[in-house]
């Protein structure tokens, strides 16, 4: 039966609007998204189909487009829609990261974490770059690895760390086939971007290991 011929009171958009999203199963999200659903299929049906296919919202984010079209239904269009949602959520919590202090907002930090590093199969280290205010200045990709492996120079770190005459450093990295605790190599990594920076005046304020929706912070754990 189309979502349309549903008694209003269950109708996921009429639901949001009157309880918000929070009170939506993550297919029901996913209907509101979809708009339509498909020939058998409504949108709620297909958005539990989506969920059951890729086993996790995570792993439906982290899907390439040939992966995502794999589910009846599902192509281009829906793809990069999701993947524009996606970048706006990222951006939003970007600009409240921005506003003020990093230091004071430890859940948006973490929240902007998850979603850049949210399905990446590679290892990837970046560095987001604080003025003496403790305010976010940018925040950049400085390396790419492979699954388990990435290669990071403290001295392009250092580069990129004066040309925005960044006072202070926060440096994440993930671990896309493990969990968030840092290995000793991270730790070896770690002490040396702190003495390369310290030498040009520059503190590193926390390092975070991102694994899925975990998080581990060395500042957190004292191992800073």
């Amino acid at each position: 039966m189309p979502i349309l011929n549903w008694p209003e009171e269950k109708r996921p958009r009429e639901r949001l609007m009157r309880e918000g999203a929070q009170a939506l199963s993550d297919a029901e999200l996913l209907a509101i998204f979809l708009r339509t659903g498909v020939s058998g299929k409504d949108a709620v049906q297909l958005g539990q189909e989506m969920v059951r296919h890729f086993g996790s919202l995570q792993k439906l984010f982290a899907a390439s487009l040939p992966e995502f079209a794999e589910v009846k239904g599902l192509g281009p269009a829906k793809f990069t829609q999701l993947q524009a949602v996606m970048e706006l959520a990222r951006r939003a919590i970007l600009e409240e990261l921005q506003a003020g202090s990093m230091l004071s907002s430890p859940r948006a930090v973490k929240e902007y974490l998850r979603t850049t590093f949210a399905g990446k199969p590679f290892e990837s280290f970046h560095v987001l770059f604080l003025d003496v205010k403790n305010r976010l200045i940018d925040a950049k990709e400085m390396f790419r690895g492979t699954l388990t492996h990435t290669s990071v120079y403290p001295r392009e770190v250092v580069k990129e760390a004066l040309a925005r005459n960044a006072a202070s450093v926060m440096l994440a990295h993930n671990h896309p086939s493990g969990t968030p605790e840092p290995s000793e190599s991270d730790l070896v990594l770690t002490r040396a971007l702190m003495q390369a920076l310290a030498l040009v005046d520059i503190r590193v304020l926390d390092h975070f290991v991102v694994a899925g929706h975990q998080i581990h912070s060395f500042a957190e754990h004292g191992q800073l």
